[in-house]
């Protein structure tokens, strides 16, 4: 798995749809409040249940998703991202993601982080909003095409 520079995260991280139209300098904002996690292959990335709150964007590798111990067809890969709803509402994670066979690493940005961001940033709180809408549709297309 390659090492993302952390010059190259701010590119990255505005091609991303839940960050894409961040004015540049909320994107630095992001990248200085953030770090990068490096998990192992087979290894949890978060657990089902966990209160570990925090929003995790895949850099490079792979996670494999499962709820309720069933895996979801397809994997998650460098574009993705998990955790948006934990960290805003501080529930518990509801998959548990596992690295893939070239182990993951991923940006994350925790709860102690985020918040400060959001009420920092209106471009921000806007982009999260659009984000979780298209996820709510996404969830709702899916739900309606298997009834």
């Amino acid at each position: 798995m390659s090492h993302l520079t952390r010059s190259a995260l701010p590119d990255l991280l505005a091609r991303i749809d839940l960050f894409a139209g961040l004015p540049e300098p909320v994107i630095a904002d992001l990248v200085a409040s953030g770090s990068t996690l490096r998990t192992p292959a087979g290894h949890p990335v978060v657990t089902q249940g966990d209160e570990d709150a925090g929003l995790q964007v895949v850099l490079a590798g792979t996670v494999v998703v499962e709820v309720g111990g069933v895996r979801r067809a397809g994997e998650l890969g460098p574009g993705d991202y998990f955790g948006e709803i934990s960290v805003i509402d501080g529930g518990g994670r509801s998959a548990t993601l596992t690295a893939g066979e070239d182990g993951v690493e991923t940006f994350a940005i925790s709860p102690l982080t985020f918040w400060p961001l959001v009420d920092r940033h209106a471009s921000l709180r806007r982009s999260l909003l659009k984000g979780l809408c298209a996820r709510i549709r996404a969830l709702d297309a899916e739900a309606n095409a298997t009834c």
